[in-house]
């Protein structure tokens, strides 16, 4: 069951027109927001960010904080899923074919629901391998934008390479990767890019700065070097759907000695804890 434009329906029946400007410029931005045992989590945050990028294309919210938790919490229930990985998304709707935004046009509403599908422990205990690449996005990935193509080429490179994820670089500087955020470890010390126009302020990047804080773990929020990308102790990639990961081939090279590092170990339990004792219980 999905939902669109003030109706639930079965996918199958949704429709939406040629015109609409999300499919002529892409013209929209969406929001993914993890549901465990039925419970969207920080779903309050999610919102924000989803704000934040309305703002960002100067486009109004069709709906109140209150309403949209409303149709979130329908949406939810009236899949069968326990854990479920929620997809908003909005356009400034349908008109006529010109660039200039429209006058008096409603936007247009989609959120649909998928199972939530999380890395198995295999991958856990492996880690992943990734690329790199340099990051040739536009200046507001901030915006949580429906115009993908740039991600959908750089994340197109690590599936050609048999990769998990393709790590970009800008300026001789880390960003993020193509659908994650991802951290890096030296000397102990787990480093994070800074929340700016250059990378989407991950939900779960905050988390992990979180429970590393709480476990008395030291972190730094700055800028990374591709030097010290490139010999670190470790590196991690997070997301919604991956929650932490160790990538262990950096460029068909190992970090380190190509496993899972010691401060991921203690980072992954903490994660699952806090998955099990405060996601599932939110309300």
């Amino acid at each position: 069951m999905i939902y669109l434009n003030g109706q639930f329906m079965p996918i199958e029946e949704a429709r939406v027109p040629v015109l609409d400007r999300g499919f002529i410029f892409g013209d929209g931005v969406y929001e993914v927001i993890p549901v465990y045992s039925r419970r969207p989590f920080r779903l309050r945050e999610h919102l924000k960010r989803l704000q934040h990028s309305l703002d960002g294309i100067r486009l109004a919210n069709p709906h109140s904080e209150d309403e949209w938790v409303r149709l979130i919490g329908e949406l939810v229930e009236r899949n069968e899923e326990e854990d479920q990985s929620l997809y908003l998304h909005v356009t400034r709707g349908v008109a006529k074919r010109d660039h200039a935004f429209p006058p008096g046009v409603a936007p247009t509403v989609f959120m649909m629901s998928n199972p939530l599908v999380t890395s198995t422990p295999e991958l856990v205990e492996s880690g992943v391998a990734v690329v790199s690449a340099v990051d040739n996005r536009w200046l507001r990935c901030d915006i949580k934008a429906i115009a993908l193509l740039p991600n959908v080429l750089l994340r197109q490179l690590a599936v050609d390479a048999g990769a998990a994820e393709t790590l970009l670089l800008r300026d001789g500087f880390l960003t993020e990767g193509a659908a994650s955020n991802i951290f890096v470890v030296r000397d102990t010390v787990l480093l994070a890019p800074p929340k700016d126009n250059l990378m989407l302020p991950g939900i779960t990047y905050d988390v992990i700065l979180e429970l590393a804080a709480a476990a008395s773990l030291k972190t730094e929020v700055r800028r990374i070097s591709e030097h010290e990308v490139r010999t670190a102790q470790e590196l991690w990639l997070t997301s919604s759907t991956k929650e932490v990961l160790a990538i262990t081939h950096l460029d068909d090279q190992p970090v380190a000695d190509g496993r899972p590092g010691p401060l991921f170990r203690q980072m992954y339990p903490l994660y699952q804890d806090y998955k099990n004792t405060v996601m599932r219980k939110e309300s």
